[in-house]
């Protein structure tokens, strides 16, 4: 076990250090704290929901792995993402997928209602966890060709359609009973394996279709719209009607929140480098903090230069008002609760990490053309220590120091998830 008395003095070194470079450690820390981070729910069951369909997961999805112990309904998700929680310095979010309701019978995705979620939005008060939501467009049979809200064929389109205005009112909802607002996420799969001979089209059709569901007022203060791009995808790697340009140019027309998916754009493209730019024109943004590996297969989030990178530039520019940061992997090669554990934590490190930076000295020997000075204290802040802080921040907020939250994890698989059937069989709770 680690000694508090040895964490406080280290912290107290550190503090020390760090105030010689003139950063205040107490403001990083309460900004720290003050930073909420969307957890998704889809980690802990390889994406595959609760509609009890017998669907697979399609539309250019996959999960590999199959590690044993996956929650395979509500009650088991839940309990799995209250260990997770426990395991995570500060209060955080939830973002579910609307299949993930509780559904005594199969319902259709066009008639899914509040009334599904009640038992998330009851959990999430008990909790003290706030909610947030996407459509989702994806494991459905009106799916499988790969287009949905950009569908040639009017009927298909219009139940997509009424999907997203259904989700809307749930998210809607869900941030009214939370006071704070519900950031409800759009993406579908929609495009081509091969290169089409009409791009324009269907551009307009996902326009069109977004605007019909968009077009129900809702108060910001419990619900924000948020799109999301890709770049390409299984099925679709040819052509995607929802590119970057396409829903940078909708969510500036549109006022809507533009979400960056870390693994949704070339492999030698970075999300980091479109943080500043894009809020210049884009009221807010939401990020999916992944770890794409030669294709978005959203591997889970490392301490990796990207995820750095990011952080500093939300920290840098003051855009954290601005930012909703969510996590988006799905790992069934490794126990899923880590999986959590580590990319959430990771994640709030890499925060930290900006936090600490002396970047009004930065910034102001940018101003003065020494730049000599700037990649001089740049790299020597890379140094400081940083750990000591980190230690400090999980013990006073009541979570494992260092490597000791994998033992906590390790008991739970052996007490829980291991005495979970191993059948892909949904099981009611």
């Amino acid at each position: 076990m680690t000694s508090f008395s040895n964490i406080d003095s280290a912290y107290a070194l550190a503090t020390e250090q760090y105030q010689s470079i003139g950063v205040d450690v107490e403001n990083a820390l309460k900004q720290l704290r003050a930073t909420e981070i969307s957890v998704h729910c889809w980690q802990g069951d390889d994406v595959a929901g609760f509609e009890n369909t017998g669907g697979t997961l399609g539309s250019g999805l996959a999960v590999t792995g199959n590690y044993p112990g996956r929650a395979r309904n509500a009650a088991e998700l839940r309990s799995d993402l209250e260990k997770a929680y426990s395991l995570i310095p500060g209060k955080h979010r939830l973002n579910l997928h609307a299949l993930y309701g509780e559904f005594d019978e199969p319902v259709q995705r066009t008639d899914i209602g509040v009334e599904h979620f009640r038992g998330w939005i009851d959990w999430s008060r008990d909790q003290g966890v706030s909610l947030d939501f996407n459509p989702s467009y994806f494991s459905h049979p009106l799916a499988d060709d790969g287009l949905t809200l950009a569908h040639p064929d009017e009927g298909i389109r219009e139940f997509w359609i009424d999907h997203g205005i259904a989700c809307r009112r749930i998210a809607a909802e869900m941030g009214k009973a939370q006071n704070n607002p519900c950031v409800n996420n759009v993406w579908v799969p929609d495009g081509y394996k091969d290169s089409p001979a009409d791009r324009a089209t269907p551009r307009y059709r996902l326009a069109e279709s977004l605007d019909r569901i968009f077009e129900e007022p809702f108060e910001t203060s419990y619900l924000l719209d948020a799109v999301e791009c890709k770049l390409f995808g299984i099925g679709s790697e040819s052509y995607v009607v929802g590119s970057h340009e396409f829903y940078l140019g909708y969510a500036i027309t549109r006022d809507k929140v533009l979400c960056l998916d870390a693994g949704h754009f070339h492999p030698t493209e970075v999300i980091s480098d479109k943080i500043s730019s894009t809020l210049m024109y884009v009221p807010e943004l939401l990020l999916h903090v992944s770890r794409g590996v030669r294709w978005d297969s959203d591997h889970v989030v490392t301490m990796s230069d990207e995820l750095q990178a990011i952080m500093q530039e939300i920290v840098r520019g003051n855009h954290l008002r601005r930012v909703h940061i969510g996590l988006d992997f799905f790992d069934a090669s490794i126990n899923r609760i880590a999986a959590w554990a580590i990319g959430t934590r990771n994640t709030l490190k890499a925060l930290l990490m900006a936090l600490l930076e002396p970047r009004e000295e930065l910034q102001r020997l940018e101003r003065e053309g020494d730049f000599t000075a700037r990649l001089a204290l740049m790299e020597e802040q890379k140094t400081m220590p940083f750990g000591a802080v980190w230690d400090h921040y999980c013990a006073t907020s009541d979570v494992p120091v260092g490597r000791q939250w994998l033992d906590s994890v390790r008991e739970y698989e052996s007490s829980v998830l291991s005495k979970r059937s191993e059948s892909p069989e949904s099981v009611i709770a």
